[in-house]
């Protein structure tokens, strides 16, 4: 098995995360720098959950977003009809306008929240338009997606603002 390894560069929010040297970078932390509890996520489930892939913080987040910031509150049809769902599903994380993604590693994953992700990975090369850097987050609203994002999430970024981070992300490393 391959390790692969990538640089992120994001507009957003760094929100940290369990295995962080620093725990969790939000408010909604406990006196351990854990996360507190949040209704839209359980890092402990039930043995019996159906689907591990649907209990890891980045799933959670996405559903939340989806629903309360996007209005999609369907679900995958059990049988029957299921034409147009992936499609109706995909326009709704596109209506969000954020995403949560995963830096560090596999094995120890801490999040940020952005509203743009540059990832290049190893090996190769990105050219960046610094102007971009400076418009597009206001010409493209990127804080106030991200302010409502944060407010489906309840979560306040101890961050003060969100900014360009430079992050990096490998796999292959448990």
């Amino acid at each position: 098995m391959g390790r692969a390894t990538d640089a992120l560069l994001v507009y957003g929010y760094d929100l940290g995360g369990d295995d962080a040297e620093d725990g969790w970078k939000v408010q909604q932390v406990d006196q351990y720098g854990g996360l507190l509890e949040q209704p839209w996520y359980n890092p402990d489930p039930d043995e019996d959950a159906d689907d591990e892939d649907d209990t890891d913080f980045v799933s959670c987040a996405e559903a939340q977003l989806i629903r309360e910031v996007a209005g999609f509150r369907e679900t995958y049809p059990a049988a029957g009809d299921t034409a147009g769902y992936w499609e109706r599903r995909r326009a709704a994380r596109q209506r969000v306008g954020v995403t949560v993604r995963t830096y560090c590693s596999d094995g120890t994953p801490m999040y940020v929240l952005a509203a743009h992700v540059i990832r290049v990975s190893r090996g190769y090369v990105q050219t960046i338009d610094p102007r971009d850097l400076t418009e597009r987050p206001a010409r493209e609203n990127w804080d106030t997606k991200l302010a409502a994002a944060l407010d489906a999430l309840g979560l306040t970024p101890v961050q003060d603002a969100p900014r360009w981070l430079l992050v990096s992300y490998g796999d292959g490393f448990h």
